[in-house]
């Protein structure tokens, strides 16, 4: 009598048999559109594998199914292709390919998702990009594209998710581009993109627009953002406009020239946790966090950068219980709030910039200690700091306190200067 399987392979067996009784037999498989393979043919005569990769490897056009042989390749029951992913493979680390894209990719008229894998794939976008009626995730990152961002994208009414980011992409984000209707993420980040944001009206969740060459004041913004990144480029103006994000998860608009207050419903958003206006002109000073039903209740991994405004003021209690916050170089006055150094003391904020600034209290009782996991500083300042807040970045300087002189021409109303 003939032994059966060892009982650990069972589970497998019943597996692989599951999975050849879902498989329709090949009598009811639909051979891949002669068009779409086409394309491919195209597509590959465009494209080469970088050394170290072998992407194209498996594309063998005289292959009897392509679509379950070649590396990227997902077809749909009728033999359309569906998903195009080039490039990795579904391997990270992969060296990527170099080439250019065919415009015969818009005779991939099924194609529901268009994915380049990181490489140097260089030359424009095809405009031809925007026939493909069922496009739904159009993703070509970290490559070397060159020319503008196509206006024929703007086309794509059934687009969830266009990302260009990390490319060499010039001129004036196309002005209907953030008004598809079924848009939620439009990241376009780390390009030499240049002119005013339009107008977005699409419910975006996701708007990534940062390192750019963008001017102008923040444009009409949806209430559905929960991530918005302007950073890195030369916008100005107020930040009014976002009072109505009440969503927001993460903010950053550093290193621009905005000015005026920060809006204080920002800090009244439950759901912030990580608000990044750093380097700019912001003035005003840190509201308290309102009169909200669901206040935000910061917690591990939040993060508030408002250093190097013009900040004036003494500090509101809005802030306690960041994990990490970022004050300095700004124009505070006054006593620090206990509830700072109690969050400190309790480990629930982990690094507290306050230097440079005009702050002349800080209520640390002899023989606290500052716990092994945070940083506190306190230097170049209107008081001498607390024995044991020594945690201060070498940018802070070595000086502990500012000059007297500096502390009463800012107390007689004065124009400080750092």
């Amino acid at each position: 009598m003939a032994a059966g399987p060892p009982p650990s392979a069972a589970p497998l067996l019943l597996l692989l048999a599951a999975l050849l009784l879902a498989r329709p037999p090949p009598s009811l498989q639909q051979a891949i559109s002669a068009d779409d393979l086409a394309a491919l043919v195209a597509v590959k005569g465009s494209l080469t594998d970088l050394p170290g990769a072998s992407f194209f490897s498996t594309w063998d056009f005289a292959a009897p199914d392509p679509c379950s042989s070649f590396a990227g390749l997902t077809c749909s029951p009728s033999g359309r292709v569906a998903v195009l992913s080039l490039g990795a493979g579904g391997l990270s680390g992969s060296p990527g390919l170099a080439g250019s894209l065919s415009p015969s990719l818009a005779r991939l008229t099924g194609l529901t998702q268009l994915i380049l894998s990181p490489g140097i794939v260089t030359g424009p976008i095809p405009p031809e990009l925007g026939l493909l009626p069922e496009l739904r995730v159009l993703s070509l990152t970290n490559n070397r594209l060159t020319g503008p961002i196509p206006a024929s994208l703007a086309s794509l009414r059934g687009l969830h998710t266009l990302d260009l980011s990390y490319n060499q992409l010039a001129g004036p984000i196309p002005p209907r581009l953030p008004a598809l209707p079924g848009l939620k993420v439009l990241i376009l980040a780390s390009n030499l993109l240049f002119g005013r944001v339009p107008p977005v009206s699409a419910a975006l969740l996701h708007l990534d627009l940062r390192k750019n060459l963008l001017f102008g004041q923040v444009p009409p913004l949806p209430p559905t953002l929960r991530y918005l990144s302007l950073s890195g480029n030369a916008m100005w103006g107020p930040l009014s406009g976002l009072a109505s994000l009440s969503e927001l998860v993460y903010l950053d608009l550093s290193m621009n020239r905005f000015g005026g207050p920060i809006p204080p419903s920002l800090f009244s958003t439950p759901s912030l946790q990580s608000m990044l206006l750093q380097r700019n002109n912001l003035s005003g000073g840190v509201p308290a966090a309102g009169a909200a039903s669901d206040p935000p209740s910061y917690g591990p991994g939040s993060v508030v950068d408002l250093s190097h405004n013009a900040l004036a003021g003494e500090l509101s209690t809005a802030l306690v219980g960041v994990e990490t916050l970022y004050l300095n170089n700004n124009r505070l006055t006054g006593s620090v709030p206990k509830e700072y150094v109690k969050s400190v003391l309790q480990g629930r904020t982990r690094t507290l910039y306050l230097q440079h600034n005009y702050i002349s209290g800080f209520p640390w009782d002899r023989g606290m200690a500052v716990p092994d996991a945070a940083e506190v500083c306190m230097s170049y300042n209107c008081m001498v700091p607390p024995v044991g807040l020594e945690g201060c970045p070498a940018s802070a300087g070595t000086q502990p306190s500012r000059p007297a002189s500096q502390c009463s021409a800012f107390r007689g109303g004065e124009t400080p200067r750092d």
